[in-house]
């Protein structure tokens, strides 16, 4: 259940942040829905990697910067979901690091709301 509740969420904060951002397009929500499937597949299977390997190339700094670091990692993330999916429009990598951005405030207020809402 807690999957699909997450799922749901990173949903939401991804068609909200197509109505936010020039240039960041989602075609739907339905589209929304699947592209959040997909980035939420490419992040938990290459983001514990990319994280590693930038904060063994960087000897530590990335991880001190971990905040810095994952919002990097995430517009990667993005852009990589743009070009895998037709429901996600990205205009370039400055609109990417906007979205990875807006969609880690969106996600993370949801989710505080929620757990206001059902703790």
């Amino acid at each position: 259940m807690q999957l699909l509740i997450s799922w749901l969420v990173l949903s939401l904060a991804f068609w909200l942040t197509a109505r936010l951002l020039p240039g960041f397009h989602v075609k739907s929500f339905g589209s929304a829905v699947f592209v959040a499937a997909v980035f939420g597949i490419i992040n938990t299977l290459l983001g514990w990697l990319f994280f590693g390997v930038l904060t063994i190339a960087t000897l530590g700094i990335a991880y001190l910067l971990s905040f810095i670091t994952r919002w990097f990692i995430n517009a990667v993330f993005l852009s990589m979901t743009d070009k895998l999916t037709s429901g996600l429009k990205i205009d370039g990598f400055r609109w990417a690091l906007a979205g990875s951005l807006a969609i880690s405030l969106i996600s993370s207020g949801i989710d505080w709301v929620l757990r206001a809402v059902f703790a």
